[in-house]
């Protein structure tokens, strides 16, 4: 089943070919070797997506330029729809980062590294940061949200999660289809990044879901995101069930019920 799974990805374009182990240049001077599972310095391989298939976030959404795949899409503009229900968060969130392909990714990633640079090396950038070529950014899935105006938490930082609009995140994303692809303590031992969410629909029977959830097969049975989207039909991807959401609000008691002094 996971070679079908692999070949399919294959066939779509979203998943490279893995090489036999053979050493890949990241950067200039930056050179790493594929693992036993193909992952490089933690993440896993992903292809570019089809120009023909990303389309513009929701106007006013995006901070720049925000690309994202048609099916996810649907669900992201659901998903901001419900936030301006919210009045705490209500205009708050932003897009700070949605598709990258793989020379845009080379960049980001390879940008701050060198002896006088932040990163020393690949390997240290690679803890938050994803090498060209091994980044879900580049499926046209994933998103780095982001808050505007921001409350004293910088883009791409775990503060996000203290927020109101984080938590919402932690909360209610997986009901529009989005989980959290590197949650606190991952065995992939990237950072936590409670602000990049990958887009899986809210069932395999969602237009273009089983497309997305081929494609993120590997990571998703590997190491399993929290929160995720989970649904029965999933079972063909042997998903581990997540415990309960510890983000979800309590619930709020019945109207005219007797309250406890």
């Amino acid at each position: 089943m996971k070679n079908l799974i692999a070949l399919a990805a294959c066939a779509a374009g979203l998943i490279p070919t893995l090489s036999l182990a053979a050493p890949i240049q990241l950067c200039i001077d930056q050179i790493a070797t594929p693992g036993t599972d193909g992952r490089v310095l933690g993440h896993l391989p992903y292809g570019d997506a089809l120009a023909s298939d990303l389309v513009a976030a929701p106007p006013g959404f995006a901070l720049g330029q925000c690309l994202i795949q048609r099916a996810a899409a649907v669900d992201l503009t659901r998903l901001i729809r419900a936030t301006r229900e919210v009045p705490e968060i209500a205009g708050t969130l932003r897009a700070v980062s949605c598709h990258r392909s793989t020379e845009r990714q080379r960049a980001v990633f390879c940008g701050p590294v060198g002896p006088d640079k932040p990163y020393h090396n690949a390997m240290e950038r690679a803890r938050v940061v994803a090498p060209p070529g091994y980044s879900e950014h580049s499926t046209g899935y994933a998103v780095d949200f982001g808050l505007r105006p921001a409350p004293g938490c910088p883009d791409v930082d775990a503060c996000i999660s203290l927020t109101p609009a984080g938590r919402w995140l932690l909360a209610h994303a997986r009901e529009y289809g989005f989980e959290l692809s590197f949650p606190i303590g991952n065995p992939q031992k990237v950072t936590w990044e409670p602000w990049h969410w990958r887009w899986v629909g809210t069932s395999s029977k969602a237009p273009g879901a089983t497309t997305a959830r081929t494609i993120f097969a590997q990571a998703r049975t590997s190491f399993p995101a929290k929160p995720a989207v989970v649904d029965t039909a999933d079972s063909w991807l042997r998903i581990v069930r997540q415990p309960p959401n510890p983000f979800a609000p309590a619930p709020l008691p019945k109207p005219n019920s007797p309250t406890k002094p």
